[in-house]
């Protein structure tokens, strides 16, 4: 499985992006989904995941919404209400297995897409 992430970029505050991860090699519907982010000089941290549901974390709650689009085997990040403490390089991620316990955990996913730059500005 190869993952494609695109679509960061700069914006203000309170503003939008749309994240895009493209796989091949395997369906997205066949696996578990996510995105986590890591912001200088601190750890990868998760951000949200896709099974049968999605998941999140508090920290963006009610302003991402992970999506997946089986046609175009493509899993979607939409954040909204950005802020700058949101400004992190942002990773997709997948793999097969995973028990929902252990979504969360970066160590649970085998593949992973290059980084795309999230930055926001105050």
């Amino acid at each position: 499985v190869q993952l494609q992430a695109s679509g960061g970029g700069l914006v203000q505050s309170g503003g939008s992006l749309r994240l895009s991860c493209v796989a091949s090699g395997r369906s997205v519907i066949r696996l578990v989904t996510g995105w986590f982010r890591q912001a200088p000089g601190k750890e990868r941290e998760f951000v949200a995941a896709f099974k049968s549901n999605p998941a999140y974390a508090d920290s963006v709650q009610g302003r991402f919404t992970i999506s997946r689009d089986s046609a175009k085997n493509t899993v979607y990040l939409q954040m909204d209400s950005l802020k700058p403490d949101d400004t992190a390089v942002y990773y997709c991620a997948a793999g097969s297995g995973i028990i929902t316990s252990s979504m969360w955990t970066g160590a649970a996913y085998s593949y992973w897409g290059q980084g795309t730059l999230v930055t926001v500005s105050s």
